[in-house]
C-alpha cells in the first residue's frame, strides 16, 4: 500500500485546488488587517516556525504531484466529507475573526481545521509523502499557535 513502486509524478487537480482553498483566507488576511488581529504578533518561535514552513512547502508540492496509482476509486465519501467539513470550519474561523472575535477556540480552530483537511485528503489519497509532510507542518503549526497565541 504505501511502496514506493506504488507512486508516480503527476498532477492532482483536487490536491492544488485543496491547498490553494486553504490559503486563500490567508491572501486576504496578507492585505486587509483583521480588527483585534493577534495574529499579527511578532511570533517568539521562529525555528519552529520556519521548519514548519519546510514542511508545509514539501507538503502543498507532494499533494499537487505525487500519485499513488493504487489509491482507490471511488473515494470513500465520509472522508471526503471530512476533509470538507474541516474546509467550512476553516473559513467560519476566518469570519469570526474578521468578526473581531480573537478566542482560543477560534485561534485553535485556524490552526487545526486546516491540518486536518490536509491530512484527510492526503490519507483519502494515500498519499504518504502528504501525509507525513502533513504531520510535520500539524505539529509545528500547533505547537507555535499555542505558544504564541494561546494565553
Amino acid at each position: 500500500m504505501w511502496s514506493r513502486k506504488n507512486y508516480r509524478l503527476g498532477f492532482d487537480p483536487w490536491g492544488l485546488g485543496l491547498f490553494l482553498a486553504i490559503m486563500l483566507p490567508n491572501f486576504l488576511w496578507f492585505s486587509v488587517p483583521a480588527p483585534n488581529d493577534i495574529l499579527r504578533a511578532e511570533s517568539v518561535t521562529p525555528l519552529l516556525d520556519g521548519a514548519g514552513q519546510v514542511f508545509q512547502i514539501v507538503m502543498a508540492a507532494a499533494l499537487c504531484v505525487v500519485i499513488n496509482i493504487t489509491r482507490d476509486r471511488p473515494i470513500k465519501r465520509g472522508l471526503v466529507a471530512g476533509t470538507a467539513a474541516c474546509v467550512v470550519l476553516y473559513f467560519a474561523g476566518w469570519t469570526a475573526h474578521y468578526a473581531g472575535i480573537t478566542n482560543a477556540a477560534v485561534v485553535l480552530d485556524l490552526c487545526l481545521a486546516p491540518c486536518g483537511a490536509f491530512l484527510i485528503f492526503a490519507l483519502v489519497q494515500k498519499n504518504a509523502p502528504a501525509l507525513l509532510a502533513a504531520t510535520g507542518f500539524a505539529t509545528c503549526h500547533l505547537v507555535s499557535t499555542v505558544i504564541n497565541f494561546i494565553p
